[in-house]
């Protein structure tokens, strides 16, 4: 199909869910039950499967592109399994109430489709105009891979990231949550909620992630429009997925170091592509066989308690007087 007319494909099914999503489906705040979390990550895995027929169907180059798309939406979407946990970690910390969450996400990974773009053409560019910009993406996967190698369960802290302290010193927020407003008047000022604090923290989260999943799409493709579709297919689902599961995710204890090998095999894929031309074929079972395997051996051989991820306990947002004690609204 003419590129032209499959961006215009690709804006109307994502426009038409995301209006069904929001407009119809949870216009009100409520709780996102485990059914309809099921029900929704069947919708968006299901439209960005049938997108991919689209491609092999209609693509100039059907069955190099449609690989692509495949690898480079599983590559995302396996990374978005393991930010799962960071989410969770996220919504704990500001003691988030179970039907705000889904608000968050949503404006989060609205704010995240506009970011992506402006990372996936920029980095494409800058990889055309400066070729050595490969090595050193290259560079960074192997290093990310190694430091979500050697993560052993650390408990991650929002409240100690610089960028979240900086917001909160300039920015007059209220301590209460007020329903699922991110903005109020008090005393004819306009501040923020923790609710909005929280979409911050969700946005700054995201950007770390795309310094690590957008480098490994590339290495599978620098084609605009396969990179940007397979990437907002994925993290589109995000939200769904999170719901689904969040309280599981104890089940994936060796996710991470599924995902460092693929990351690892993708860096050496960019360092050495001068060199060896790996088909693409291979790097779709390579990342289906390792992602599968690590979940695979999670359930059959489980670690001990000990060795789990835990939750940190709720901690609301701060009041900024110290007298006054925090409290929520529903």
């Amino acid at each position: 199909m003419p590129e032209r007319w499959g961006w215009v494909a690709f804006g109307l099914v994502i426009v038409t869910l995301l209006s069904l999503d929001l407009g119809l489906v949870h216009r009100r705040a409520r709780v996102f039950s485990l059914r309809e979390a099921a029900l929704w990550t069947l919708v968006w895995v299901s439209t960005a499967a049938l997108f991919a027929i689209g491609i092999f169907l209609w693509h100039p180059e059907r069955v190099r592109a449609g690989l692509e798309f495949i690898t480079g939406y599983l590559i995302e979407w396996s990374l978005s399994v393991d930010n799962v946990f960071v989410f969770a970690v996220i919504f704990a910390y500001f003691a988030v109430p179970m039907e705000y969450q889904h608000r968050v996400l949503f404006w989060g990974i609205l704010a995240a489709v506009v970011l992506r773009a402006i990372f996936i053409f920029g980095g494409i560019q800058l990889v055309e105009l400066f070729r050595p910009t490969i090595y050193v993406f290259g560079a960074l996967l192997l290093y990310t891979a190694y430091k979500l190698f050697q993560q052993r369960g650390e408990e991650m802290d929002p409240g100690k990231n610089p960028i979240v302290r900086l917001v909160q010193k300039y920015l007059p927020f209220t301590p209460r949550y007020h329903g699922e407003r991110f903005l109020v008047r008090e005393g004819g000022q306009l501040v923020g909620t923790p609710l909005l604090l929280v979409l911050i923290v969700v946005n700054l989260a995201d950007v770390m992630f795309a310094a690590d999943s957008i480098p490994a799409i590339l290495a599978i493709t620098r084609e605009p429009f396969i990179v940007y579709t397979s990437n907002i297919f994925a993290i589109l689902g995000l939200r769904a997925l999170y719901f689904l599961l969040a309280g599981v995710m104890r089940l994936f204890a060796y996710l991470q170091r599924g995902l460092s090998i693929v990351l690892s095999f993708v860096g050496v894929k960019m360092l050495l592509h001068e060199v060896v031309k790996i088909p693409i074929g291979f790097s779709l079972g390579f990342i289906v066989l390792v992602v599968g395997g690590s979940i695979l051996a999670s359930w059959l051989w489980p670690p001990g308690e000990e060795a789990q991820k835990p939750l940190p306990s709720p901690n609301p947002l701060p009041s900024r007087n110290p007298e006054e004690k925090p409290s929520r609204e529903p």
